[in-house]
């Protein structure tokens, strides 16, 4: 049975109106299952940790990303990671953005999303240091670090990908795109990269253009300027649709896999939701299987696990919520 939970998306309107720490985390003494705040200078944020949480075993580290004038938590029902990291063993990082003049919350990723003001605040840097909070404290498996975002936070996973790619796995984005100047991004290795997107997105528009009076690409320049990045052919993989969205008739999104020649095991695809939303009604095997397709993947050591093309696995646990662009 799906669930019922989703956000109006609140449109995004080009405003023009109106961090660096060191970092200090908690000790890593709380309580399996239990989610704790992690001072980072005057940006703290939440984590986390798994039922299996052990001092002496590795997990890997989710950072999830919320959308423009969102927050952790509204992310965080949406996507219901906090189960799944308890079912699965894995860290959850829930960071906020900062507010812009208008009181929203937002991520400095691209030109076009979402630093309205031009407060030129260090979104990038802060994320980094994040990652290296949650490493010094906790049993963190560097080769297993990764994002998820939604629109202003897709948009920043994507130029954590870019600034970062040392540190970091593999990204899903929904619904948010890459830089629209492919120079911005020269990431020192590849990373595994999954877009999904709506073909009926009215905010972030599948075919891509303008917010903030600055391009973005469409979702499927996104997915060839990543496709490029990592070294992959342009030899797509078929596989079958998948139903993602809980509101829309059968398997409605379309499958499209780049794997052929990506460097260090990486994979690039695009997930496009047939007739979906900015903010899509979120099926039982979203979760699932975005997180299938992440976990499977570890730096500098390929796949895991490969499932077969485009059997990235729907088991009937997962999300469906609430979440803002």
């Amino acid at each position: 049975m799906t669930r019922t939970r989703w956000l109006v998306a609140a449109l995004l309107v080009p405003v023009l109106a109106a961090c660096g720490s060191t970092p200090h985390a908690a000790a890593p003494s709380a309580k399996p299952g239990s989610t704790v705040a992690v001072k980072l200078g005057d940006r703290p944020f939440q984590l986390h940790l798994p039922t299996s949480y052990r001092p002496s075993t590795k997990l890997p580290l989710v950072v999830l990303l919320h959308g423009y004038t969102s927050d952790s938590a509204e992310a965080e029902r949406y996507f219901d990671l906090a189960a799944e990291a308890d079912r699965r063993g894995f860290f959850l990082a829930l960071p906020e953005g900062t507010k812009d003049a208008r009181g929203e919350q937002f991520w400095n990723a691209t030109d076009a999303c979402c630093d309205f003001n031009r407060a030129g605040t260090d979104d990038s840097g802060y994320l980094h240091r994040l990652i290296e909070t949650v490493k010094s404290a906790y049993p963190v498996d560097p080769a297993r670090v990764y994002f998820i975002g939604h629109s202003n936070g897709g948009f920043m996973a994507y130029r954590m990908a870019c600034d970062h790619a040392d540190e970091i796995t593999a990204v899903v984005s929904l619904a948010g795109m890459a830089t629209n100047n492919p120079a911005e991004c020269a990431p020192r290795r590849a990373v595994t990269v999954l877009h999904i997107h709506g073909t009926a997105d009215a905010t972030i528009f599948y075919d891509g253009s303008t917010s903030g009076f600055q391009r973005y690409p469409s979702a499927p320049a996104t997915v060839d300027l990543w496709r490029r990045l990592d070294g992959c052919s342009d030899q797509a993989t078929a596989s079958a649709s998948l139903d993602l969205e809980a509101k829309l008739a059968g398997a409605e999104t379309t499958v499209t896999a780049y794997q052929t020649g990506c460097r260090d095991g990486a994979r690039v695809a695009l997930w496009a939701i047939t007739g979906g939303a900015h903010v899509p009604a979120l099926s039982d095997s979203f979760t699932p299987a975005i997180l299938d397709f992440l976990l499977t993947r570890a730096s500098g050591a390929g796949p895991l696990r490969d499932p077969a093309v485009g059997g990235w696995r729907s088991p009937g646990t997962g999300g469906a919520g609430r979440h803002s662009r």
